[in-house]
């Protein structure tokens, strides 16, 4: 059906991401930090959107491995966890894996604060790290 693909390759101050629309599934890690946030996530949201209201009928899965996010980034993240719960309220199966260090209290923290906003959608804390995908 869908070919969409987002394939934005980390930097210093941007997480790497990824959407496979194929696959159903998300994918963003590293740190965020960009100096305009609204710049950085703009495009993704709008891409995530239309994949949601294109291919409404496939499951999606979101992995989510953060070592460090700023505020803006975080608002931009809780953005995108809006979309991904709506989808999931109107009936798409929407898993959200939050991984991060065993040792990282406040990413830990900051997962579970997420976790409150999905009643739709399931969200998970995933102790650990992500393992690369291709």
């Amino acid at each position: 059906m869908s070919e969409m693909m987002i394939s934005i390759a980390a930097t210093a101050r941007t997480p790497n991401v990824r959407l496979d629309a194929d696959a159903g599934r998300m994918t963003l890690s590293g740190e965020s930090y960009p100096e305009d946030a609204g710049k950085f996530y703009g495009p993704i949201l709008e891409s995530l959107t239309e994949y949601l209201e294109q291919d409404a009928d496939k499951a999606l899965m979101v992995d989510v491995a953060m070592v460090y996010f700023n505020s803006s980034s975080a608002k931009a993240l809780m953005n995108l966890f809006q979309l991904l719960e709506k989808a999931a309220e109107a009936g798409r199966a929407v898993s959200v894996r939050w991984f991060f260090d065993p040792d990282d209290d406040m990413m830990e923290e900051l997962g579970e604060d997420f976790a409150e906003d999905f009643v739709h959608a399931s969200f998970s804390l995933e102790p650990g790290m992500l393992e690369a995908a291709d």
